[in-house]
């Protein structure tokens, strides 16, 4: 009894594994998605006002720590 929990266990904890790697290549994507985005309005908006570069820096710096937490759990 006690060897097949731990197969089972092990068997958890690699499908486990494999769902947190297809989760963080999924969130890298998109995080890189938003932070072409935000570059590409930089230059498409003509004399940004200050709230929009606000926007824009607080949306690229948090994309930024999400990718650095993604990072760090490698």
């Amino acid at each position: 009894m006690k060897g097949s929990a731990k197969v089972e266990e092990k068997q958890t904890a690699e499908i486990m594994g494999e769902t947190l790697r297809a989760l963080k290549h999924d969130v890298k994507n998109q995080l890189s998605n938003i932070l072409l985005a935000i570059e590409q309005l930089r230059y498409e908006i003509p004399n940004p006002s200050e709230d929009c570069i606000f926007y824009l820096d607080s949306i690229s710096m948090s994309s930024a720590k999400i990718d650095v937490l993604l990072k760090e759990t490698e």
